[in-house]
């Protein structure tokens, strides 16, 4: 039997323990994000809307949206990853060009190339806001659009830093087991929840004026 693939009986139909335990840590950020909702909209709403208007003029809604497009797409790509890690094929079995027979590690590397793209993108933004003088300090709003999108980017840089450990782990081993598809599957789990709170904060930053 191919080290790609297992019986029906030993497909992974439900999360274990350390799954388990992930999802529970994510209730945890959650909790961290929603204070940074907070933050953002009770400061909006002291400092009063003139502010507000002035600095989210400076954004690139159309550049934001593409960056976020690619984002939400990632999270697709990953869990094509997940259903190939669920029925044990770590790998592609066929031509890269067919992308019916790809294995977790090509969606893998493809998602984490497009959550490569998004850093790069939000690296782009602050540039191109600093030197229109939108910078941490310069005030209130500068404060917090800098440090929710940049808690948020943290996270997203700690999960391509989880794809490529993963990736690394599986390319070492011999043959891929039920632990690495279970990882492959935690992994997901977090990919999908930064994904879903930069929708909310884009949706709160950049569409809500």
């Amino acid at each position: 039997m191919s080290s790609t693939t297992a019986p029906d009986h030993h497909k992974i139909t439900r999360p274990n323990a350390v799954a388990v335990g992930t999802i529970v840590w994510l209730s945890s950020e959650l909790m961290f994000f929603a204070g940074l909702f907070a933050i953002y909209f009770t400061t909006r709403a002291v400092q009063g809307p003139s502010i507000w208007i002035k600095s989210t003029d400076l954004l690139n809604i159309p550049f934001a949206a593409l960056n976020t497009t690619v984002l939400v797409l990632s999270s697709v790509t990953c869990q094509f990853g997940v259903f190939a890690a669920e029925r044990f094929q770590n790998k592609r079995t066929g031509s890269f060009f067919q992308i019916n027979k790809w294995g977790m590690r090509e969606w893998f590397s493809l998602t984490f190339l497009m959550g490569a793209f998004f850093i790069g993108g939000q690296i782009y933004e602050y540039a191109s806001l600093v030197t229109e003088s939108l910078t941490l300090s310069s005030n209130a709003y500068g404060s917090v659009f800098y440090i929710a999108t940049g808690f948020h980017g943290l996270h997203v840089t700690g999960g391509l830093i989880a794809f490529l450990i993963v990736m690394i782990r599986v390319a070492k081993a011999r043959r891929f087991t039920h632990k690495q598809a279970t990882t492959a599957i935690v992994v997901s789990y977090y990919w999908h929840f930064v994904d879903v709170v930069w929708i909310a904060l884009f949706s709160a930053i950049y569409l809500i004026k």
